[in-house]
């Protein structure tokens, strides 16, 4: 695993696109930085992070995606590594928010964000960022964050978290090839407040009561509603009220 080091850049995501498409990088490559100034979130919300307290990550992934129909297959791997790396931290009651955020009780920890290219040959490269709330402390105006640091009362070595969840990610890419459905039941044994009723938004405005059964392949999010039918929602679709 090769590992860049950056001081500050706009991006992670976008640096490690950029060089990708300039030159030939060997798989698993990693960039990371102590700071970036326009870090991403899901659906373009802005990912703040303190300057050298937290980890910031992104890791190219090559060889793994086949088809288009198979791209949450890396959030299943992506997410379970890094939420097993936490484990052997001792982080508590950790699971993973549809679709990729990390959770710690009722905190968002971590995140992650997977950009995907379609080569012309078909091939997909895809680069994961991962942005992980370690020593920070301070989350004035974000009542639904925390970090590690906070949670268990403890400091770590963000460097000592980039080489293990890198690795993690490649051993779970590694484990994929043979144990698919076993890495997807663990997906979604470890979905947040899933099987417990919740209020959702939908994407008109609209309340509604439902609970989260699964995520089907395609990675959307399947809930039953209060007439028992289910139906399974795209990111865009919806939002969890907590």
């Amino acid at each position: 695993m090769k590992v860049i080091k950056l001081d500050a850049i706009d991006s992670t995501n976008a640096f490690l696109k950029g060089l990708s498409s300039k030159q030939d990088l060997e798989n698993f490559t990693v960039v990371t930085a102590e700071s970036q100034t326009k870090g991403k979130g899901q659906m373009g919300a802005v990912w703040a992070s303190e300057a050298s307290k937290n980890l910031i990550m992104s890791i190219l992934v090559k060889d793994f995606l086949s088809d288009i129909c198979q791209i949450f297959n890396l959030n299943v791997a992506v997410s379970l590594a890094v939420i097993e790396v936490l484990e052997t931290m001792k982080i508590p009651d950790l699971s993973i928010k549809w679709p990729n955020d990390i959770m710690s009780y009722n905190k968002k920890i971590g995140g992650i964000l997977i950009e995907n290219s379609i080569k012309s040959d078909g091939t997909i490269i895809s680069v994961v960022g991962l942005g992980l709330n370690v020593n920070q402390t301070n989350f004035e105006n974000l009542p639904k964050a925390s970090s590690l640091a906070v949670i268990s009362g403890a400091t770590f070595e963000p460097e000592e978290l980039l080489m293990l969840i890198g690795t993690g990610i490649e051993q779970k890419i590694e484990l994929w090839k043979q144990f698919p459905t076993t890495l997807w039941d663990s997906y979604i044994n470890n979905l947040y407040k899933k099987g417990i009723p919740m209020a959702f938004s939908a994407q008109n405005g609209t309340n509604f009561m439902g609970i989260i059964q699964g995520v089907s392949d395609i990675g959307k999010l399947q809930i039953m509603l209060e007439d028992d039918s289910v139906v399974a929602f795209d990111i865009k679709e919806i939002q969890m009220l907590y």
